[in-house]
């Protein structure tokens, strides 16, 4: 994620993210071979910095960017309930189709907006690996044959993209249905790939995203239209849906729905918080995944 994506208040948002799934039902990395422990089962994370636990330079104490290890997101913790070894390759800013294509547009994480550099070209991830995201997934589960578990979040930074590249912050209804067409078609290659590809056959869990504030309706109709995509396309191809607006909406509402109050978002100098998970908030993500698939 990059910034909270406000889809604005026309119904066409929801409509158009049905339309196009309806539409989208009808497309050199290495990993370390399974040994000792890890051939009774291991978990591979995908997504983008929720997933990484990304925490922002001016947050305190300030994070260690050369330390990968230092950062601390939803996988790990639900790793540590589930007992496996996870190999997290989320990368911050991964969309959808920098997922899947070695230089597409990414929004911070192979490059940024008006520049080659990104923050896999600056700072190591969880794993290391050359091209892309995908790349390194399909060689994960081709040398780890005992996977029992695959998770995803991505979407939201297509949404910043096109707010970033729109005079009118990606609010027309052709705007919207282009988001929505990109992150479906890019998001069923990525289950095709895992599933016929690699010939992984265990669970993949699609994470929804969290709203900030659930008393704001602009900001709740932003999350409900990225989530009816990946939804409808996770059903659509065998894959379990995890409710991480949910996850957050019921801590969220004895603080009127907002979740920085209720210490689910990191918090900032000054009282504000940024728009990733604090601790509290990605193990609520990870109990989401884990209620979903029934651990």
């Amino acid at each position: 994620m990059g910034a909270t994506f406000t889809a604005g208040r026309r119904v066409i948002a929801l409509t158009a993210a049905v339309l196009v799934v309806a539409v989208i039902a009808a497309g050199a990395a290495s990993a370390d071979p399974v040994t000792g422990s890890d051939a009774n089962g291991t978990y591979l994370a995908l997504g983008d910095s929720v997933a990484f636990g990304y925490v922002p330079p001016n947050a305190v104490p300030a994070p260690n960017y050369l330390a990968a290890h230092s950062f601390i997101g939803y996988p790990e913790y639900l790793a540590q309930q589930l007992n496996e070894r996870v190999s997290n390759a989320s990368c911050p800013g991964e969309t959808t189709a920098s997922m899947l294509v070695a230089g597409a547009q990414s929004n911070g994480c192979e490059n940024s907006l008006g520049s080659p550099a990104g923050y896999s070209t600056l700072y190591p991830l969880h794993v290391q690996y050359q091209g892309t995201q995908m790349d390194y997934a399909l060689h994960y589960l081709a040398a780890h044959k005992h996977t029992r578990l695959v998770t995803i979040d991505v979407g939201a930074n297509d949404a910043f993209l096109c707010q970033a590249t729109t005079l009118d912050h990606c609010s027309s209804g052709a705007e919207l249905f282009g988001v929505a067409s990109a992150i479906a078609a890019n998001l069923g290659t990525i289950f095709h790939q895992l599933r016929d590809v690699a010939g992984y056959s265990g669970p993949i869990v699609a994470l929804t995203y969290y709203s900030l504030n659930y008393s704001d309706p602009v900001q709740v109709a932003g999350a409900q239209f990225l989530n009816s995509v990946i939804a409808g396309v996770a059903t659509l191809n065998g894959g379990i849906v995890a409710d991480g607006f949910a996850a957050f909406q019921g801590p969220s509402a004895a603080f009127a729905g907002d979740s920085c109050a209720a210490g689910l978002l990191i918090k900032l100098p000054g009282g504000t918080c940024n728009i990733h998970p604090s601790p509290a908030g990605a193990q609520l993500l990870a109990a989401a995944i884990a209620a979903a698939i029934g651990a």
